[in-house]
């Protein structure tokens, strides 16, 4: 991802409706399984700039790791000491070391030749019955200009992302389209952008005015009551699942020394 992203990234995404409304999303998914827990330990793989690792500690003590040393040095004060620098296809970490991980847009990335390399370290670090909570870009026609400034690789169907999760060894519990009842708007401007001027230099991200930003919450924040229910979407801008790794679990890969913390830089 550009610097210039990172940089949006940290100063908006505590403000951001869309930040937070994914957090409500990962929110209603996790207290499915997590409600009332203090006490897992996590690992949030591809942090960013630390905005979800921040939130994820209300469920226990979490590490934060990503490659990109622009997100890591943006990020470090916001869990200090527990984030770090490493890449999510050789997590330098033991084996069984999570109750669970997160991975919120990281896998679709060029950075990423393919998902199998990743979610087989994601199961290696894993404890038997931990879990994973997954979030990837939707439908390759919604390409935009966003998806350059990224780095995206490919988009996803929650079929695609269905088999790929089976395929890595992970039952799935609960799976979703996301940002599905602003679905229409949003595509409809992906697609109009496409005949209007390109302005690469903008991010995406960048913080609405204040009543925009607050309204655009109310939608994100009845999705996330409905998945809270077991429900689902058949449509959205992005796919979410939770899998659980099988009770027995399992090495995969020959063990490795603990790690008990990461330093920044």
């Amino acid at each position: 991802m550009e610097r210039s992203e990172y940089e949006v990234m940290a100063a908006v995404e505590l403000r951001h409706w869309w930040y937070g409304g994914m957090r409500a999303v990962s929110a209603a998914l996790l207290d499915r399984v997590y409600a009332g827990r203090r006490d897992l330990r996590m690992l949030d793989a591809g942090c960013g700039t630390g905005g979800d690792a921040l939130f994820l500690q209300r469920y226990g003590t979490v590490i934060g790791l990503d490659y990109a040393p622009e997100a890591t040095d943006l990020g470090a004060d916001r869990i200090p000491g527990r984030i770090g620098r490493g890449s999510v296809l050789d997590l330098p970490f033991a084996d069984r070391s999570f109750d669970l991980v997160t991975s919120f847009d990281v896998l679709y990335h060029r950075g990423v030749p393919h998902e199998h390399a990743a979610l087989r370290e994601v199961r290696r670090v894993l404890r038997p019955g931990g879990r994973l909570l997954i979030r990837l870009p939707a439908y390759e026609w919604l390409r935009s200009r966003h998806d350059r400034q990224v780095h995206t690789r490919r988009r996803y169907t929650a079929g695609q992302v269905r088999a790929i999760l089976g395929a890595a060894g992970f039952q799935v519990e609960q799976l979703s389209y996301v940002l599905s009842l602003l679905f229409p708007l949003s595509a409809g401007l992906r697609l109009l952008e496409r005949i209007t001027p390109d302005r690469s230099a903008d991010s995406a991200m960048e913080l609405p005015a204040p009543f925009l930003n607050s309204a655009l919450r109310l939608p994100m924040a009845l999705e996330a009551a409905w998945l809270s229910l077991g429900g689902g979407f058949p449509f959205g801008l992005s796919v979410m699942a939770l899998a659980q790794l099988d009770a027995v679990g399992g090495n995969i890969a020959p063990p490795r020394p603990a790690i008990h913390t990461v330093t920044s830089g």
